[in-house]
């Protein structure tokens, strides 16, 4: 399977692709071009962006086509062992998922505009890209030559954003033999040395905790933009990261911090560790799964959490994030009528817009903060002996690296076998019903010195108690799992 992709005329931002399918042994095919994107749950038609479709043969004679669904195309091959199908698509948003281009930047996502054969998902694919001379290639499939990418089957391919350009910048680092790049593209000047410290800090903290990592080498693609944006999505060993605007400062980096750090956890939890359901992907149609609070909850939880303990963050800089997630939960859904499971069933429906009032709540906010409760609750009792680190370690072992998929019932198990009991409260007040939160998360954080107070007005405030229980408490909640070599220490 070939991709040969060209772009005209930037400033018309029209992508030209020609897919060519070989070997083919029937007089029928059917392509079909995905409806939806890995790590965003909801249908988002990209075949509405083809502006026109059309197939030929090897010799350049016509071949009949016609759709057969919204997103799907039946080509008649008249007998014909090879079939290209050449059709342009009109790419002019930017934000982590979508594709763009102009007379300076390439920005693609290749879920965006690559079909597959039916029948023919798990075969090799390969990509050509017809660059302007002198453009670099940002991306995680492997090269194959010149401007060519290639991948095992269709799944890896779409799982690869890429971003091409004269003017990208990035630096690389290696921890535990992996190799880390970050890639920039935009109108600043980054800090590289502190970049590179502070991304080998929490890089190491997320290995040292999982024990290995899931790639040989990793890719944080970032598109910075002058404009107000926060985006990132996680891939399958890269990340495509959109921020701005580039004029912020420190404000800037904080946020490519906290994405930074949330997208790489995923690179275990969700594009390894994941659920059955989506194992594999059918980008025909929605794949429905109660789990995104595990995949996006936890990870949310994660993402600051490796910052502090990695010595990126300050208390004060933890602490401050983590009122972010309760003052977003309890102005927005407290009185959701859904529970977290439903929730995650019905980001399908709409869980990326704001909804209606008090119907649903967010996975990534309430599932941080029942991630958290999890977390002190089994720490609590064990004293500090097992925690929520061991039950991601397990749920890596069993399901992610044999990447066979976990059902909520596997969650459910291993949660109770490291907490050491059945967990019936937890699961009914904090996953599958609409229990208020306020009680169960303030029992949890007394137990490391902290106080959630919710005012009249709604305002929600985080206080550190002056408690040297608490404080002795969190500090092993907040302790790194790093063991540095000397090397690594003077790094």
């Amino acid at each position: 399977m070939h991709y040969h992709i060209s772009v005209a005329e930037p400033q018309s931002h029209l992508i030209v692709i020609t897919y060519t399918i070989p070997e083919i042994d029937s007089d029928v095919i059917e392509i079909q071009l995905p409806a939806w994107r890995p790590g965003r749950y909801e249908l988002q038609n990209f075949a509405k962006n083809i502006q026109f479709i059309e197939a030929i043969s090897a010799s350049g004679d016509k071949l009949p086509i016609h759709k057969v669904t919204k997103d799907r195309w039946r080509v008649g091959t008249a007998g014909q062992k090879e079939a290209r199908v050449r059709y342009s698509y009109y790419a002019a948003i930017q934000n982590a998922g979508t594709s763009y281009v102009d007379e300076e930047l390439w920005y693609l996502n290749l879920i965006n505009f690559c079909m597959y054969t039916e029948g023919r998902i798990s075969e090799p694919h390969e990509v050509y890209l017809d660059l302007p001379q002198g453009y670099m290639i940002a991306c995680g499939l492997p090269s194959a030559g010149h401007n060519t990418l290639v991948a095992r089957d269709f799944y890896q391919l779409v799982d690869s954003p890429l971003l091409a350009s004269e003017t990208l910048q990035k630096c690389e680092y290696y921890v535990r033999g992996v190799q880390f790049k970050i890639w920039m593209h935009g109108n600043l000047k980054p800090n590289w040395k502190r970049i590179e410290r502070d991304f080998r800090r929490f890089s190491r903290e997320q290995i040292a905790t999982m024990g290995e990592f899931p790639e040989e080498d990793y890719h944080f693609l970032n598109l910075i933009l002058p404009t107000a944006f926060y985006h990132g999505v996680e891939h399958q060993n890269s990340t495509m990261i959109v921020l701005g605007p580039d004029d912020e400062g420190e404000g800037l980096y904080s946020d490519l911090l906290g994405v930074s750090s949330h997208e790489l956890f995923h690179a275990w939890n969700i594009i390894r560790i994941r659920p059955k359901e989506l194992l594999p992907y059918d980008f025909t149609k929605e794949n429905y799964f109660q789990t995104c609070f595990v995949a996006e909850g936890c990870t949310t939880y994660y993402g600051d959490l490796f910052l502090k303990r990695a010595g990126v963050f300050t208390d004060e800089n933890y602490v401050k994030e983590l009122q972010v997630y309760m003052k977003r939960h309890f102005e927005n859904s407290a009185n959701a009528s859904q529970s977290l499971a439903e929730s995650s069933f019905d980001l399908w429906l709409d869980g990326y817009e704001k909804g209606i009032p008090n119907r649903k709540v967010s996975v990534y906010h309430k599932g941080a903060l029942v991630a958290l409760i999890l977390d002190l609750y089994i720490r609590k009792k064990t004293n500090h002996a097992h925690s929520l680190d061991d039950v991601m370690r397990l749920l890596w072992v069993r399901f992610g690296k044999p990447f066979i998929g976990y059902t909520v019932e596997d969650y459910i198990s291993i949660v109770e076998e490291v907490a050491g009991e059945t967990l019936e409260w937890y699961w009914k007040e904090c996953i599958f019903t609409n229990e208020p939160l306020e009680s169960r998360l303030n029992e949890a954080l007394s137990f490391v010195g902290l106080q959630m107070s919710v005012f009249s007005n709604g305002n929600i405030q985080l206080n550190v108690m002056d408690d040297f229980r608490g404080k002795l408490q969190r500090d092993k909640w907040l302790a790194t799992a790093q063991v540095l070599t000397v090397q690594e220490e003077e790094e």
